[in-house]
């Protein structure tokens, strides 16, 4: 029976890990990022949980005759804070796991 300890201990740690990846990701909602494209003309700020919250476009970014480079300075910006925010969120998430990967979890 002493199998049964190790047990009871794996579950205990495995209900610990969990809930601290449960306060992490509510922690992540508070936590943002920045990213940016076109030499800082339009910047975003995203939350680590992969939610955009913010985005500025300086005037010097808005020609009217060329708004194709405009939608691709925004669509580059976001793609650049949702990744940082992504690397956080990993980076957070590995204090927990250890480094171990748990498909779906995290």
């Amino acid at each position: 029976m002493a199998g049964l300890g190790n047990f009871s201990d794996l579950m205990k740690q495995a209900q610990r890990m969990q809930r601290d990846m449960g306060r992490i990701q509510e922690e992540l909602k508070e936590r943002y990022v920045e990213g940016s494209a076109g030499d800082g003309s339009v910047k975003v700020v995203c939350s680590c949980a992969g939610e955009l919250v913010k985005i500025e476009i300086s005037k010097d970014a808005v020609d009217v005759d060329d708004l194709s480079l405009l939608e691709d300075l925004v669509v580059a910006a976001v793609n650049s804070g949702l990744k940082k925010a992504e690397e956080k969120r990993q980076a957070e998430m590995a204090k927990v796991t250890g480094g171990l990967n748990f498909p779906g979890l995290i």
